[in-house]
């Protein structure tokens, strides 16, 4: 599918950022009602396509690029929306402090004017600023380019080394493991995919992925890269050298909030809204990875997750038509890592009792992360049936009562 030039001559509303959320937000405007004209401007060459099967299914050669296409030129076209894409908008001029309206100049110079304005803007991969880090052979993955990158350097590579345990870090690991590679993983925090997990799902990963034949090294810092035009090995801030073929890093997103901070809309976080993705300028809305919100279990939190991304973006189309508040979605998250099938629903932050349901040594258990009783959030391996029930129980405000979490005997769903 080509991207097409902006046709509209009247403002409708303008979506600044052409993945996952900006799509849905301009898909959820359609269904509900909206019929002023819309644009999206993206800066990738590309129209919107699924990033999670890049670390996965797209590495391994089991998709190809016209797989990743979220939407054909029939939908837009359809549904009358406009899409530009390599296009970075450069500048936003609001016409008052107080109102939504406005114009965006774009970096070739064209001028987008807009009665409403989202911005699903995303982020970019936090960059390594060691010595060495400009050398070849190091990736970083983000979009469809960097994946077509990777995947013709893994090719011809024998030893990989992976900077972040992470979720991307880790998928690029178990795929590259499973293709035969050498790989170690380098950890500079003291478990795996802190940020996302709880520790006894850290560990049980630790321990899986080194069945699979990856090392994996926590608390190690890395001080530079080595090599003359090209990276040949990682140095750590212990001394030691790790020989590579490549280096993948991925070590966290930064979101894109300079436009946002131009109209005081950002912090060193994100784009700061509220759980409905408004700003606190009105017919201004944010969704996806650059968003920070107050979640009323989970405190103040940026998720990067598709599902969280499709989620903030049907909330922020609602508020942008004035439509009455929906309840709030529970975060859920997967990530697949080998065989492995890793389900999250709710954040297990600040939980004081934690049940194992079922044997981690079988790689098909679930944990259940309870605060003064009330269970806020599930981890589960290979284990959907526990997930889906507890996903449900938590959307509901229901429980599962601590005494009963762990007995396999009886399903999650009785308590439904």
């Amino acid at each position: 599918m080509d991207c097409i030039a902006t046709t509209h001559s009247s403002a409708g509303t303008l979506i600044v950022g052409a993945g996952q959320a900006g799509l849905q937000l301009a898909a959820s405007l359609r269904m509900l009602g909206d019929t002023a004209p819309i644009t999206i401007v993206g800066g990738e060459s590309r129209p919107p396509y699924q990033r999670p099967p890049l670390s996965k299914a797209f590495l391994k050669g089991k998709a190809a690029e016209d797989d990743l296409t979220l939407r054909g030129a029939d939908f837009f076209a359809t549904n009358d929306i406009t899409i530009v894409c390599g296009e970075w908008v450069e500048s936003i001029a609001l016409d008052s402090a107080t109102t939504g309206s406005g114009k965006a100049v774009t970096r070739t110079g064209r001028t987008l004017a807009f009665e409403r304005l989202a911005l699903t803007v995303g982020g970019t991969p936090r960059r390594m600023l060691t010595p060495g880090a400009e050398l070849d052979g190091i990736h970083y993955l983000r979009t469809l380019d960097d994946a077509i990158a990777l995947r013709m350097d893994l090719e011809n590579a024998t030893r990989v080394v992976i900077v972040g345990g992470g979720f991307i870090g880790l998928e690029i690991a178990a795929t590259a493991t499973a293709s035969g590679k050498e790989v170690v993983v380098l950890e500079a925090q003291d478990r795996l995919m802190a940020r996302a997990i709880a520790p006894e799902m850290s560990h049980f990963y630790a321990e899986a992925h080194r069945r699979r034949g990856t090392r994996i090294e926590l608390c190690t810092a890395v001080s530079g890269f080595r090599g003359t035009d090209r990276v040949n090995s990682v140095e750590l801030a212990d001394g030691r050298i790790i020989d590579a073929d490549i280096v993948v890093v991925g070590i966290g997103l930064v979101p894109h909030t300079s436009l946002a901070a131009s109209m005081g809309l950002a912090n060193d976080r994100g784009i700061e809204v509220d759980p409905y993705g408004r700003t606190r300028i009105p017919g201004i809305v944010a969704a996806g990875d650059c968003a920070v919100s107050t979640h009323p279990i989970h405190g103040t939190v940026r998720l990067e997750s598709v599902p969280n991304a499709i989620a903030q973006a049907k909330a922020a189309a609602a508020a942008l038509m004035g439509h009455e508040q929906r309840k709030l979605t529970v975060p859920w998250f997967w990530s697949d890592q080998a065989d492995l099938k890793l389900q999250m629903a709710g954040l297990a932050m600040s939980y004081d009792e934690v049940i194992i349901r079922g044997n981690p040594d079988t790689e098909r258990f679930s944990a259940l992360y309870y605060r003064n009783g009330q269970l806020v959030a599930i981890e589960s391996v290979n284990a959907p049936s526990d997930y889906m029930a507890a996903r449900r129980i938590l959307e509901n405000g229901g429980n599962i009562p601590p005494d009963a979490a762990g007995d396999v005997d009886i399903s999650l769903k009785t308590h439904m």
